[in-house]
């Protein structure tokens, strides 16, 4: 498959792909979940009675407003978000529910967080991902310092720093959409998926990068460099993409047989794997020719 030949086909695709997300999250934005905005998520195992009863119940006899309710039925329990309870406030409503909506009403779990806490939070989940992607770029191009012709070594790590950004912002674009229509809060797993997303993807791009230098080290003829990507590509893609399937197949057993906690986690790890594969095969290596000195 001569990829370098179809480059702006697989780049297009992906310049149509951040366009979205980048649309999706100025449109609808993000719901953030507590550990952005501050408050209490309460776990409550609730059998035989609806989410809207759940809803109504807190809302007009307890009066405390539900941010958002979500079902599990693995273990038919309710994952509730609200504004910040006290102890007794929780176990005043815990009594309430046990006496006049659901006798067998039981507590799985409970934690609150402050604002100023949630704020904390919030620069510190900035921080690391800046930290990471400066980071990583930095290590590409030392890592490819000896290589100046055709391609400066720096400018592996800025394309390296391209296809992080481009694999970050497709999941937070899906998520922005998924926060809209199916009411999902973006919180530190969100954050800690994209880290980890990041970190998988740029495996990939260094093991193709990494054949290319050695190529580019064996070939005499460094002017023909979509040659020697094309060449480069089709001596790794087999390994990246079975080792991409490896994961995708394991994170679609635990998006559909997992608890739901990590359920939205793993939808973020199954976005970003996809489109991080993708774009270290038909988008970084491709880059490359963008950057080609030598056009002889």
């Amino acid at each position: 498959m001569n990829i370098i030949k179809h480059k702006w086909i697989f780049l297009g695709v992906s310049i149509a792909l951040v366009a979205a997300s980048i649309f999706s999250m100025s449109y609808f934005g993000f719901r953030q979940g507590i550990d952005f905005t501050g408050g209490s998520l309460w776990q409550l195992k609730i059998e035989g009675v609806s989410s809207e009863e759940v809803q109504s119940f807190f809302n007009t006899k307890l009066k405390l407003p539900l941010s958002s309710i979500s079902f599990d039925a693995a273990n038919s329990s309710y994952a509730l978000t609200l504004e910040n309870i006290s102890d007794a406030e929780r176990q005043a409503a815990l009594a309430s529910i046990k006496s006049g909506f659901a006798k067998t009403a039981e507590e799985l779990d409970f934690w609150s967080v402050s604002p100023s806490v949630s704020d904390e939070i919030k620069r510190g989940a900035i921080m690391a991902i800046v930290m990471v992607l400066v980071g990583i770029s930095l290590y590409i191009a030392f890592v490819f310092r000896k290589i100046s012709q055709p391609v400066s070594s720096w400018k592996y790590g800025l394309i390296t720093l391209i296809t992080l950004v481009h694999n970050v912002l497709i999941p937070a674009g899906l998520f922005a959409a998924l926060g809209h229509y199916l009411q999902l809060a973006v919180d530190t797993n969100f954050i800690v998926a994209l880290l980890v997303v990041m970190g998988f993807s740029v495996h990939d791009t260094i093991v193709v990068f990494d054949r290319i230098r050695e190529n580019i080290l064996k070939s005499r003829h460094v002017g023909h460099l979509g040659d020697i990507i094309n060449r480069s590509i089709g001596e790794t893609i087999r390994r990246s993409i079975n080792t991409s399937l490896t994961l995708i197949l394991v994170l679609s057993a635990l998006y559909f047989m997992g608890p739901l906690s990590l359920k939205y986690f793993v939808l973020t790890m199954l976005a970003g794997t996809t489109f991080g594969t993708y774009s270290s095969i038909f988008v970084a290596s491709p880059m490359l020719t963008l950057f080609h000195r030598d056009r002889s």
